[in-house]
């Protein structure tokens, strides 16, 4: 079965933008719920009526999430451990808060939620400032509607929300539903702009005025906040270049997930020829006895036919099952060569490999991850910081701890500063030790560049705290040595 055959399962909601079902059939594939509408179980043959029950209607019995571990390794890759980039700035309070800030909001956990999230073609970072502390979190844009500025059209303008719920998902939300609508689907719908966070009253999704033309939503003014920032919070993210004006290209391709479905039939269809395997069929020729006395099949019980009578069991061939697998393995190698995956095998390591290495056998995987770093590094991550220092200047904003923190420079250019792939061995940190000290002894490098060079690998996080400390060590040093000397002098 194919993704495109699979799809027509799903069911596609009319009144919704085209886009919003293309999002929620690739978050299936992403979450594993992409057989849900398939009713019967693999093993069902013949449903409750006889009828029998084509492959392509069955839920596979085992499942491989290869989409899904596509997306894990490039976003672990991409955002987490150490792989979460350094916001650099030529005015070093400015550095300095912003830091702070991604550490007290947790942002590494923030980002790698939305890389996962985005995967599926967008994502949105959204900007809140409440009691003046900064908060970070990712939305779904199944729903959300970007407007951009025509003279800008890198520039948010709105941002509508706008979803089918049940009222009793608005009753938990706090609004009064007659019990008879409860069952019954409304509108529910939000959007923001340069000023305000606007709510609107849910509405029955077959509701009309009275002159028949459709309902126009009211402002929930209860709801409703104003912020008065001075551009709408948010960050609109696309996942991969060569998608439209609101979503870019998912991180795995149709054939991705055409191929992952394969593998899942595949396998289930292995594993139910084993079970026949295990359990194989009686086939008997003209038994003798009585034809209505039941057969029992075991060890200790013999079983006697008539001379010209026959008895065999019939059973698959062990070997289907070794090709079953290397046919699935070769499917999965194929997907990953094409979606640019991780297709290293740990087995094949039989010592720690350098970092450069690494770099080189998964050379496929950093491609793709290079070019989510623009998406969500240079054009989602820089612009969140942009919009906190356009926030520090219309809010005194704090810290976790309470302490203030000065309005930031949005004069200053900001950067990422990336750290390596992969960690370095104990080999690679001395090579490099060595030609930074010979490029710093010859002139052709300030000690700062290299602190700079080394600062991600060994946590430093302030460059101009670590050379004063530098210094001052120097400086205890050639006081000892200089005392050292008077001694060996006048001894």
């Amino acid at each position: 079965m194919s993704f495109r055959a699979l799809q027509q399962t799903f069911g596609k909601d009319k009144d919704l933008p085209p886009r919003a079902h293309h999002v929620a059939s690739m978050r299936r594939v992403l979450d594993g719920s992409q057989y849900d509408e398939l009713k019967s179980e693999f093993h069902d043959e013949k449903n409750g009526a006889g009828e029998y029950v084509p492959l392509r209607k069955r839920r596979p019995s085992v499942r491989y999430p290869l989409c899904r571990l596509l997306v894990d390794d490039s976003v672990s890759l991409l955002f987490s451990g150490d792989h979460l980039p350094e916001v650099a700035c030529d005015d070093e309070p400015t550095q300095q808060a912003l830091a702070q800030i991604a550490k007290d909001c947790a942002l590494s956990q923030t980002l790698i939620t939305a890389a996962t999230v985005g995967s599926v073609g967008s994502v949105v970072l959204f900007l809140r400032v409440l009691e003046n502390v900064v908060y970070v979190e990712s939305l779904e844009t199944e729903y959300l509607t970007p407007t951009w500025n025509p003279t800008r059209p890198d520039q948010l303008v709105k941002v509508t929300e706008k979803r089918k719920v049940r009222g009793t998902e608005l009753a938990g939300m706090g609004y009064t539903i007659p019990d008879d609508d409860l069952t019954a689907m409304h509108w529910f719908q939000r959007e923001w702009d340069d000023t305000s966070e606007n709510w609107f009253l849910p509405w029955m999704v077959a509701q009309q005025n009275a002159d028949g033309t459709p309902h126009k939503p009211q402002i929930d003014i209860g709801r409703s906040v104003e912020h008065n920032l001075g551009f709408v919070p948010m960050v609109w993210i696309k996942n991969l270049p060569g998608g439209d004006k609101i979503d870019g290209l998912p991180t795995f391709t149709p054939e991705t997930i055409d191929v992952q479905i394969e593998i899942e039939y595949l396998l289930s269809q292995g594993g139910r020829g084993l079970k026949y395997s295990a359990d194989p069929l009686l086939l008997i020729k003209e038994p003798a006895g009585d034809d209505d006395s039941e057969i029992v099949r075991s060890a200790d019980n013999a079983l006697i036919v008539e001379k010209d009578g026959d008895a065999k069991l019939v059973e698959i061939n062990g070997t289907a099952a070794k090709t079953i697998i290397e046919w699935a393995r070769f499917l999965r190698e194929l997907a990953l060569e094409g979606a640019h995956g991780n297709r290293a095998n740990p087995e094949k390591l039989s010592a720690a490999q350098s970092g450069k290495a690494m770099e080189l056998m998964n050379q496929a995987l950093i491609w793709l991850v290079d070019r989510l770093r623009v998406s969500y590094g240079e054009t989602g991550l820089l612009s969140l910081y942009r919009l906190i220092v356009q926030a520090s200047n219309k809010i005194t904003l704090v810290n976790r701890d309470g302490s203030k923190i000065a309005p930031l420079n949005a004069k200053a250019p900001l950067s990422l500063r990336w750290p390596e792939w992969y960690d370095q061995t104990a080999a690679d940190r001395q090579a490099l030790a060595t030609t930074l000290r010979t490029l710093v002894d010859a002139g052709l490098m300030s000690r700062e560049t290299a602190i700079k060079v080394i600062a991600a690998q060994y946590d430093i996080e302030d460059l101009q705290a670590e050379q004063a400390l530098i210094k001052a060590e120097m400086a205890e040093r050639n006081a000892a040595a200089q005392v050292q000397e008077k001694i060996k002098l006048t001894e």
